[in-house]
């Protein structure tokens, strides 16, 4: 039963987004920036934000050359390039929004290893260029094979590398704190522990029923609301196109005179490694049981964490021995292709989900689109 004070000042707003990851915090933020007078409330399903906002790789890239000829294949030049595009137009967003500093952000540039299967991309090395040169200016993809002996790469494997100077890296935790920190200065209301249910719209408002494990479940009044939870948003958008994808992340001790620096991915970015000061992030995996891995639910596949210990072993830092001190997984969403839904469900409800595994790039782009969508007259 709600008291008098809280049904006049908690349960009612103009905007409310479920979500409160990267996508949804930035769509949140938008609206703020377009009406600072609005109410704005984000609902949280978990404590920490549940999808893979604090649990990705902490990559602040945009595809490397396999990736890319894939997508080439699959939709198109055109739009190859113009996935680019948005990628590093939300990556320039996220660190103008809230700064190098509080993103933990490293230039280190990016790297792909190709074994001597994978030199067949070299041939189409130059194509990818040219059709980069209108974002970037500069070529993006060179071959440097020393830097095989030089990040000390088992030889055998690795048989050349792909160099990429545009690519950093960011610590993801320190990425969330200074959103959900900035969300708050601007007077955005975040709740945690709060699963939106479901919803009703009636010709004047938008009914959310919210529960949580403290409290019986409260029903929420808005004037528009936006989903941005992603892998999940099926839950509420059933007629959504979202497969999820479990990814899996390990991170090992610190490691003494570690060489690699920067960020690595090999066969088609199926695989991702980083150095974190001196420990090695390393993840993926997924392709060996793309079945298994098509699940929303947290866990560890034994078989592929076994397969990243064994490539860490034979070629990423061979005859140097290391100890695994984390491992967890995070839940991604995918389609038929790469490119991000974003778009509206109904009048005064939107949504900005499937982001293909690159939600760090991707996500203040579609967060900010979803809002300019949404604050629009004729979305009322």
């Amino acid at each position: 039963m709600l008291s008098y004070w809280e049904q006049q000042s908690f349960i009612r707003y103009h905007y409310a987004v479920v979500g409160g990851g990267l996508v949804g915090l930035s769509t949140a933020l938008t609206i703020k920036e377009l009406h600072p007078k609005a109410s704005v409330v984000v609902f949280e399903q978990g404590i920490l934000p549940k999808g893979a906002s604090t649990k990705n790789a902490g990559f602040a890239c945009f595809g490397s050359l396999s990736e890319l000829l894939n997508d080439i294949n699959t939709i198109g030049e055109h739009a190859t390039k113009q996935l680019v595009r948005d990628r590093w137009l939300g990556l320039q967003m996220l660190r103008k929004r809230i700064g190098d500093r509080g993103l933990g952000y490293e230039s280190n540039g990016g790297y792909e290893l190709l074994m001597e299967s994978d030199l067949k991309y070299l041939d189409h090395m130059d194509r990818v260029n040219q059709l980069l040169i209108p974002i970037f200016k500069q070529p993006v993809f060179s071959e440097n094979k020393q830097l095989v002996e030089r990040f000390s790469f088992n030889p055998n494997r690795a048989a050349t590398i792909i160099s990429n100077p545009f690519e950093g890296q960011l610590h993801t935790g320190t990425m969330m704190r200074s959103l959900i920190t900035l969300a708050a200065r601007k007077g955005i209301n975040l709740v945690t522990g709060a699963k939106v249910e479901s919803f009703e719209q009636s010709t004047k408002d938008i009914h959310l029923k919210v529960s949580s494990a403290s409290s019986e479940p409260l029903v929420f009044r808005v004037k528009k609301l936006a989903v941005c939870t992603n892998a999940f948003a099926r839950q509420l958008l059933p007629s959504l196109e979202i497969n999820p994808g479990r990814g899996l992340v390990l991170v090992t001790r610190p490691i003494k005179h570690l060489k690699i620096k920067g960020t690595f991915h090999y066969d088609q970015g199926y695989y991702y490694f980083r150095n974190v000061a001196s420990r090695v992030l390393f993840g993926g995996g997924r392709n060996l049981d793309i079945q298994g891995e098509t699940t929303d639910a947290f866990g560890i596949n034994q078989r592929i964490m076994d397969h990243l210990i064994a490539e860490l072993s034979e070629m990423i830092i061979p005859d140097q021995p290391f100890e695994v001190d984390h491992q967890w997984s995070g839940i991604m969403a995918f389609g038929q292709d790469k490119r991000p839904l974003v778009n509206l469900h109904s009048p005064g409800i939107g949504y900005a989900v499937r982001l293909g595994g690159m939600g760090v790039a991707l996500g203040s782009l579609v967060g900010d689109r979803l809002a300019r969508i949404l604050c629009l007259p004729e979305n009322a």
